[in-house]
């Protein structure tokens, strides 16, 4: 019986009390520990939306044309995660974007195959994109003739697994960038609405792609631009970045690349396909456009992109040049006789195709700047003889 004026703890109550006081200390313990810890780190900025910045998601961003729409991006202040599994783009574009743009919040870089679905899920559910610009695609026609199943499922399937991303996860805005190769020489010209004419794997393919972007959209409030080019050219002016295909890729890459490696003794020569096209000089006609000119028109349609609304451009100078012309060109550029081999045309290859630029002209104010074949080409050799390794090369930084 207790004495009066004296009260007695109750320990089962004093052991409740001090195993919460236990678990407490443990909690704050494990905290300060996880936060000393090298693994933990605050939520990036990636990962959420932020007033006055514009996340935009480049997919293909260490490619030729994505590498140089990615430095265009930065240097306009938008916030850039590239997404690319290096199949036919270079880390080493990647590290030279990196070190001009070393800001933190600036530029991420993201190892990711877009044919992994749940990889692409996962990219999205942890960033928080405003835009995407999705260039990542295989895109030789050569190649697309002898390894079909490859492009539908690169460019269409993987377009399609992107696209429903974007829905799931609420982006508002896609850039795509397509190709002229899906159409016939007048719809190319003139933009009217008859029915495409795609007569290779890698037209298809796009078309394909093209249209599950446009069936999707009639039913959705997503801002849509699309754009059509054709033969890209040059790089960047400044010298930073270029084009470096790989070498076992060679055979089926661009014009540019080919005349580039016969004046650098690579290949003996150049072959060109088809002599007996009905053009002036028997050769097919490409229009050539300068890359910078060419990320200016994607970067142009992402600030006229409009919610609900769809936007399809032709990109180019809207001049034609035959292969023999531009041959002659890349000559006087690289200062090398090169050897001209003609041989028998090459499946897919359409005899003439060049672009109206009009509409983009009066829809987003874009026209093309860089329309010297001859300047163009000697910027890009500047860039090759410079990294006679491509990115690899120890001059790569010159």
């Amino acid at each position: 019986m207790p004495l009066a004026g004296i009260d007695y703890a109750d320990p089962k109550k004093n052991n409740f009390v001090g195993k919460i006081l236990m678990a407490a200390m443990l909690i704050a313990l494990c905290i300060l520990m996880l936060k000393q810890s090298p693994s933990f780190s605050t939520p990036s900025v990636f990962s959420r939306h932020e007033s006055g910045v514009t996340h935009v998601l480049v997919t293909g961003g260490a490619g030729y044309i994505g590498s140089h729409a990615a430095l265009r991006l930065l240097k306009d202040s938008y916030r850039v995660t590239i997404v690319d599994n290096l199949s036919r783009g270079n880390l080493g574009a990647v590290r030279i974007l990196q070190e001009l743009f070393p800001e933190p919040g600036k530029l991420q870089f993201l190892y990711a195959d877009l044919g992994d679905a749940k990889a692409v899920h996962k990219i999205f559910s942890q960033n928080a994109f405003d835009a995407v610009m999705h260039f990542a695609a295989v895109a030789y026609v050569g190649e697309s003739t002898l390894d079909p199943l490859k492009y539908y499922h690169n460019i269409t399937s993987n377009t399609l697994t992107v696209l429903e991303t974007m829905v799931t996860r609420g982006v508002p805005t896609l850039i795509y960038s397509s190709t002229c190769a899906m159409e016939s020489l007048k719809r190319c010209r003139s933009q009217k609405l008859h029915r495409w004419l795609p007569i290779n794997p890698y037209g298809k393919a796009k078309k394909m792609a093209e249209d599950i972007i446009l069936d999707f959209h009639k039913n959705s409030n997503m801002a849509v631009m699309i754009l059509r080019y054709f033969n890209v050219i040059g790089s960047d002016p400044n010298g930073r970045l270029g084009e470096a295909p790989r070498p076992e890729l060679r055979e089926h890459g661009r014009i540019s690349g080919a005349c580039f490696d016969a004046a650098r003794g690579i290949i003996p020569g150049l072959k060109v396909r088809g002599t007996d096209y009905k053009t002036s000089d028997g050769t097919c006609i490409r229009d050539y456009i300068d890359v910078t000119d060419l990320v200016d028109a994607h970067v142009k349609a992402l600030e006229k992109a409009r919610p609900g609304k769809v936007g399809i451009y032709n990109v180019g100078t809207g001049r034609g040049r035959s292969v023999k012309e531009f041959v002659e060109a890349c000559k006087v550029a690289t200062g090398v006789p090169i050897k001209v081999d003609f041989l028998p045309r090459r499946p897919g290859d359409y005899a003439e195709v060049y672009s109206d630029p009009t509409k983009i002209r009066n829809e987003l104010n874009w026209t093309a700047k860089y329309t010297d074949l001859q300047e163009s080409l000697q910027v890009a050799w500047r860039w090759q003889k410079s990294h006679l390794n491509g990115y690899g090369s120890s001059m790569a930084t010159s």
